[in-house]
């Protein structure tokens, strides 16, 4: 029932399918053998494909209704499959495609017989069904993918649901897409996703920073396997590796209901590699431009006959240096897992992992004057590094521990709790460009005063202790036409951080017309510290109804309660804040015929202010976040592609501002509006090709409300009205693949509009020639093909630059 299939068993080299066809439909009753008839299945017939359009449900009730659409005659035991759900059947499949879908996991088969087909134990082909059947398109919430077209997700609901049965837009990007494109990083793999910019401040190289409809999505953090991974709001990030990873789905818009704490553009969740049915083995050898090589490696598989115990180890080992510094870049990650399946009811699966980063950190800055504006000594030439070799680094390691468990009791109950504990030591040292230094105050226009820049440094020593539980329910009730999925949940949280930090550390000048990588400096003390033990309590409740074949409704509600406790670096008690708020959810889907469904939704999200109120000595309320979203998704039921279009409308309300008057006090009336739409297509023009084309339009993103009357009217994050993306590859029957892509960012008036110009628009394009033989695949990726740096963002001061070309060669061998 639980254990996933696996994506890349597809490609494994000279393996047989021998087991017999797998073929299966049922008859509910409450004796002994059923037989179930509804005409012969002759060879003819069972060869031929169907168009079922069977909805999730009781496997039993699941497999009834594929028996009445196929025609077929089959006999079993109706309480072999008590208290186990299917996520049913929709696509034109043949009998025996249909039945490996359905029984995929059950360790059971149909065998045909002349009286038709019979269920039987199947002892000798545990791993192999996955094979067969993902290749027909099964596929599970949180598993692999076999192309681009994610059909289920949980992200949004935490239920395994098909695509089409969400109220918010969810992009996924699949593992299969992230190897075509050469993606080494989560914001690589995003860039071509709707409402989603990957470089708000330039080409981030020690972590991936990232806007949601126009909204900082850096606090508080990324999700991992549905847990928070919460960031302590200063400069230590969790980080991922890409390669670790089955997809990346972004949930957009408020997402408090179902995740408690979190801003207005929602949450980006990573789902792991997990163990898989049956064997499979790759190793991957990279070598790239800044001296980049690695080595990788996924291991996975039974280690058992009968798939009891199942396990997967992934490691990766990088060294190289950062692009347009002298400044290294390495990595090493390891991710053990192992799943433990005593019963088709029961799934259980530990995992680990460890992640040690020992590099460079530079922030792909540049002043306005020689980029943005002109500069009397010419254009700045990038990359431009500033600081010392000495001095910049990014030092750190996480380690983290958890579990999965699930378990299907009888009358179609599921329990399922998640459970991480992990660490975060973090070393931090970054040199910011300030400004340029004057050094002929009788002559503004003196080339000299546009030569010299201003450095101040910046250290930070950081360590986070994280605890994670979430305990849920799934419920399934039937009355006539109507099926509720009843989810039922309380998750807990528990981070305790620590900072010791300084700002104002001088260095050397930096000459612009003669670089160095060794500047002299001068560090000082610790000014910026603290210790902080933030916990969040929440309780959730969410009903997914499903009425007839054609509507699907989603109520959804929660409160939580979190409480900030402030200490110094002693351990000396200061300060506690305690808030809770409320966030619901809910939207109304209909699901035509033909396979458009529009829907509409409305979600909030809350986030504590930690801001005390002086006319009532406590904490403002939590700040908000309202979402009414309205949308058309198209899914042909051929499987050839997903088209879909959303607009939304959110707000960001009452966070708290800051009055610097004679006596200064906070306020909290602060509002931004951002209003936009998407677009998005993922299709399958041939057995051989893919196109994928999304645009993205945000007319309005302004504060409507704040203290500070000259904001008003005024972008608060450099948004872009227009981003386009689009994306095609083919390939040849000789095993050849090639691959194209480009994408555009508009034009935007920076930072609270303080660019002194419009940063302008860009394209930049990608490219990959990808070549399968035998056991071995060899690929060559170029990101940012014609090397050209941009810039994303701008203030009154200094802008931000993406990164230049990024040229990755790659063999993968699969035994």
């Amino acid at each position: 029932m639980f254990p996933q299939p696996v994506r890349s068993m597809l490609r494994e080299p000279n393996r047989k399918l021998s087991f017999s066809p797998v073929a299966f439909a049922v008859c509910m009753a409450f004796s002994a053998p059923i037989v179930c008839a509804s005409g012969d299945p002759s060879n003819q017939v069972t060869q031929q494909k169907i168009s079922y359009q069977v909805q999730a449900g009781p496997l039993n009730d699941v497999l009834i209704n594929f028996a009445a659409v196929s025609g077929v005659k089959v006999s079993f035991e109706s309480a072999l499959f008590n208290g186990i759900r299917s996520n049913g059947l929709i696509g034109s499949y043949t009998v025996k495609q249909g039945f490996d879908i359905l029984l995929a996991g059950t360790s059971y088969r149909a065998d045909y017989t002349q009286n038709g087909y019979v269920l039987t134990r199947d002892q000798d082909s545990i791993a192999l069904p996955s094979v067969n059947v993902l290749a027909d398109g099964l596929e599970q919430a949180t598993g692999p993918v076999e192309g681009y077209i994610a059909t289920r997700s949980s992200t949004a609901t935490k239920i395994d649901v098909a695509v089409e049965d969400m109220v918010q837009s969810v992009a996924i990007v699949t593992a299969d897409k992230m190897e075509i494109q050469g993606a080494n990083r989560i914001g690589e793999a995003l860039a071509y996703s709707s409402g989603i910019n990957v470089a708000p401040w330039g080409g981030q190289q020690q972590w991936d920073w990232f806007y949601i409809r126009g909204f900082d999505a850096y606090n508080p953090g990324i999700y991992l396997d549905g847990l928070q991974m919460r960031n302590n709001g200063n400069w230590g990030m969790w980080q991922v590796d890409s390669y670790s990873l089955e997809r990346i789905e972004v949930m957009k818009g408020p997402s408090s209901v179902m995740y408690g704490v979190n801003g207005p553009g929602g949450v980006i969740n990573l789902v792991s590699k997990r163990p898989t049915t049956f064997a499979q083995r790759e190793i991957v050898f990279e070598l790239g431009n800044n001296q980049h090589k690695q080595l990788a490696a996924d291991i996975a598989g039974p280690m058992d006959e009968r798939g009891e115990w199942l396990y997967r180890a992934t490691a990766l080992v990088k060294d190289g240096e950062l692009e347009g510094t002298p400044l290294p870049d390495q990595r090493y990650y390891f991710a053990p897992s192992l799943t433990w399946n005593p019963s088709d009811k029961t799934a259980l699966t530990v995992y680990a992992q460890y992640y040690d980063i020992d590099s460079g950190a530079d922030t792909h800055e540049v002043l306005v004057e020689g980029s943005l504006l002109p500069n009397p000594n010419g254009k700045t030439e990038l990359p431009i590094f500033g600081g010392s070799e000495d001095y910049n680094l990014l030092k750190q390691q996480q380690w983290l521990l958890g579990y999965d468990i699930q378990h299907a009791f009888a009358n179609d109950w599921t329990l399922v709790q998640k459970a991480r504990y992990a660490e975060f030591d973090f070393d931090f040292k970054t040199v910011y460009k300030s400004g340029w230094i004057t050094i002929n105050e009788n002559d503004s226009s003196d080339k000299d005063n546009f030569r010299y820049i201003k450095l101040t440094g910046l250290g930070s020593e950081e360590e986070i202790e994280s605890l994670n539980l979430d305990t849920y329910i799934i419920k399934g009730l039937t009355f006539n036409n109507v099926t509720h999925q009843v989810l039922m949940g309380i998750d807990y949280q528990k981070t305790d951080m620590r900072v010791e930090a300084y700002w104002g550390a001088t260095f050397e000048p930096l000459d612009t017309l003669n670089r160095k990588d060794k500047l002299a400096f001068q560090e000082v003390p610790t000014n910026i510290s603290g210790v902080y033990d933030i916990t969040q309590t929440g309780i959730y409740l969410q009903d997914q109804i499903t009425i007839g074949e054609n509507w699907v409704v989603n109520l959804a509600t929660r409160y939580d309660e979190t409480k900030t406790q402030t200490y110094d670096l002693t351990g000396k008690f200061t300060e506690e804040q305690k808030s809770d708020g409320f966030s619901s959810r809910f939207g109304v889907i209909y699901k035509a015929n033909n396979g458009v469904s529009p829907y509409v939704s409305y979600a909030e999200s809350f986030a504590p202010t930690g801001t005390i109120d002086p006319a009532k000595l406590e904490p403002f309320p939590p700040e908000k976040g309202q979402q009414i979203e309205a949308g058309v998704r198209y899914t042909p039921r051929n499987g050839t592609g997903r088209y879909s279009v959303a607009a939304f409308d959110i707000t960001r309300k009452d966070y708290t501002q800051w009055v610097w008057d004679e006596d200064p006090h906070p306020e909290q009336k602060g509002e931004v509006n951002v209003q936009g739409a998407e677009v998005e297509a993922l299709v399958k023009p041939t057995d051989n090709s893919n196109v994928m084309a999304s645009y993205t339009w945000i007319p309005k993103a302004e504060v409507v409300n704040s203290v500070f009357e000259e904001e008003i009217g005024k972008q608060s994050n450099a948004v872009s009205e227009h981003a386009l993306s689009v994306w095609g590859d083919y390939t040849f029957n000789n095993g050849l693949q090639v691959g194209l892509g480009a994408r555009y960012v508009g034009s935007n008036k920076g930072v609270e509009e303080k660019a002194p110009k419009r940063v302008p628009a860009y394209v930049m394009f990608d490219s990959t020639v990808k070549y399968d033989v035998e056991q071995w695949t060899f690929a060559l990726n170029l990101r940012n093909l014609f090397d050209d740096y941009e810039l994303t963002t701008c203030n009154n001061r200094k802008c931000y630059y993406t990164s230049g070309r990024q040229v990755t060669l790659s063999a993968t061998y699969i035994w």
